[in-house]
């Protein structure tokens, strides 16, 4: 049993196909686990009853946050994770992918390791891109080559997979801009020059499903975010520096 209070942000966009499936597994799972915690579910602008169907299963433990319309799903995970209460505060997709029983080794690897952060990999898991669809696989491999080569780190950032101690969190996620997809780069990129440390986890995907992403459509975006986000936190850290 972990005694530390844990929150666990899920960021939701027109999921009322799963949501409900969803909560009722992680509720007992972090019951079982976590003698305080709570379960954020931050609704990204949904058009169906995602959010609706969120906020009629009645748990003390379970809270609905959100924005309308919909940006993205950084904004939705930066909702989540600003309105934690949380000392651990983690987020995971809607759909499980990595399942649930990653959820206590990221956090006692945090624990044990003493650092700020963990981050799910699946560069690190033997069996991590499992079953990925070619284009998906190649598209996820030339983005972590040019986060690398521009961000000087060799993360799996898209790993939808991640935890924080609450001060990491605030000071992070405070900062962050992008709303969409490219979001995780931003806040690696920010954690990094902020001086966190990070700790990793091998994952792999256990729930596959039909993406949202567009591979070539999003991917040439995330290209160009990139690019923006790298130019952008420099350029903020250091007027913050120079202050």
């Amino acid at each position: 049993m972990i005694n530390k209070k844990f929150s666990l942000v899920i960021p939701a966009y027109n999921e009322a196909s799963i949501i409900e499936s969803t909560i009722k597994t992680l509720l007992p799972y972090l019951d079982r686990h976590f003698s305080d915690y709570e379960l954020i579910i931050s609704d990204d602008g949904s058009t169906d009853d995602t959010k609706a169907i969120a906020e009629s299963i009645p748990d003390p433990h379970l809270r609905c946050v959100g924005h309308m319309p919909n940006k993205g799903k950084g904004a939705a995970v930066r909702d989540g994770m600003m309105a934690a209460n949380g000392d651990i505060i983690a987020y995971t997709d809607a759909d499980l992918a990595y399942g649930i029983d990653v959820i206590v080794p990221l956090l006692e690897k945090l624990e044990r390791e003493g650092t700020d952060i963990v981050i799910g990999s699946r560069k690190l898991h033997p069996e991590g891109y499992e079953n990925y669809p070619p284009l998906r696989l190649l598209a996820s491999r030339c983005f972590s080559f040019l986060t690398g080569l521009l961000a000087g780190f060799q993360y799996d950032t898209q790993c939808g997979l991640k935890a924080f101690t609450a001060p990491a969190a605030r000071q992070i996620f405070s900062r962050c801009e992008t709303d969409g997809f490219a979001f995780d780069f931003e806040l690696m990129m920010l954690a990094v020059r902020l001086g966190y440390t990070v700790g990793q986890l091998p994952v792999k995907i256990v729930n596959h499903r039909l993406s949202k992403v567009h591979v070539f459509k999003d991917s040439i975006k995330m290209f160009g975010d990139v690019i923006r986000i790298r130019r952008s936190v420099n350029k903020r850290l250091g007027e913050e520096r120079g202050k």
